[in-house]
């Protein structure tokens, strides 16, 4: 169906339009060969099980995802195989490894991909910067993507709960005639709440441009500036903790996602309201040019590459660790492992 959000008009796909028993039967022949099972792995491929349909995991052997795809349920030689395996006894290949991974593993998927199959992503990496990664997809199978909005833990979390994510679909090549009703029940099947249609560029630039902005990279650094300088006037690293994170994340942004930003603005104090919307513009224009500095370098590709070159290095797993301890041991996240131990749910 098409919605409008503001002025624009975009097509979305609800369940409603297209229930589960709709997806079921679309797929009721293919065999859905996850591979990978690190970050949308495990809850792409539990949620596609418990929604009933046939699913197997293709994961290397010995190795520590290997194990949890064990204790997850996944049998070795029923529903759990080796990479390659798993690439020749699916219809559907969903390939969820890491960009970099992906690109190591592509000559062996490539191999399997025959007439008549799908190659599946979340993320539109591997494809759009295929004259980096070497992924060019031969012209007689399907391409297509599911990006959930979010992580594969909060997709399990949410399908547990009886909830949905929404998630972004596109369709990259269509070589079978068969690709929308394929993704559009893969969508259905992982868990999403509805899907709202993109193309794999689009995925990929705003993907890596909010990873590295308000997701993640943005929202660590506006938390380090204000925490820094509550800290340098003399507020204890309680009070600068729970007045830069706690409150956001427990209080306001669930106010946020109820009802949006003015909702939330109305459901706090007068001085909280006049404060937020005297200082939200300048904010908006300080940072602006930063995230315009981002955007292109995500478009040219210079993100792209920093993420083949660093993802692909031997030692790249050792080095992360040095940078996520120097996040781990700083004293804004210290200060807030106590902060969540005192929560009362925790207690």
């Amino acid at each position: 169906m098409k919605l409008k959000f503001g002025s624009v008009e975009e097509n979305v796909v609800t369940r409603e339009e297209f229930p589960l028993e709709k997806a079921r039967e679309v797929l009721k022949d293919e065999v859905i060969a996850v591979l990978g099972y690190g970050v949308q792995g495990p809850g792409q491929a539990l949620n596609l099980k418990d929604n009933g349909f046939n699913v197997i995991v293709g994961q290397r052997k010995n190795s520590k995802t290997w194990d949890k795809a064990v204790a997850d349920g996944w049998v070795p030689g029923e529903t759990l195989f080796d990479l390659e395996e798993a690439c020749e006894r699916g219809t559907i290949i969903q390939f969820l490894l890491s960009d970099a991974g992906q690109i190591a593993l592509w000559p062996m998927v490539k191999k399997h991909l025959t007439p008549g199959k799908a190659l599946y992503f979340s993320h539109g990496f591997g494809v759009t910067y295929k004259e980096k990664t070497g992924i060019v997809p031969p012209a007689d199978v399907d391409v297509i993507l599911v990006a959930p909005k979010g992580s594969g833990t909060s997709l399990r979390r949410m399908f547990v709960e009886g909830r949905g994510l929404n998630s972004s679909y596109a369709i990259f090549q269509d070589g079978t005639g068969k690709a929308k009703d394929r993704v559009v029940a893969l969508g259905i099947g992982v868990g999403s709440g509805y899907l709202f249609e993109t193309d794999f560029y689009r995925e990929v630039t705003s993907d890596l441009t909010g990873e590295r902005g308000t997701l993640m990279g943005a929202i660590q650094g506006i938390f380090a500036a204000q925490y820094e300088v509550l800290r340098a006037n003399g507020h204890t690293p309680s009070e600068a903790f729970n007045e830069t994170v706690e409150e956001l994340t427990q209080s306001l942004m669930p106010l946020v996602a109820e009802n949006g930003m003015d909702w939330m603005y109305a459901n706090c104090s007068t001085t909280a309201q006049r404060g937020a919307l005297d200082w939200w513009k300048p904010f908006r224009d300080a940072t602006k040019p930063v995230f315009e500095q981002l955007y292109d370098s995500v478009k040219t590709g210079k993100e792209a590459q920093k993420s083949i070159d660093s993802n692909s290095k031997e030692d790249y797993r050792e080095k992360l660790e040095v940078e996520l301890k120097e996040l781990r041991d700083s004293e804004m996240w210290q200060a807030g492992a106590v902060v969540r131990k005192l929560r009362p749910e925790n207690n």
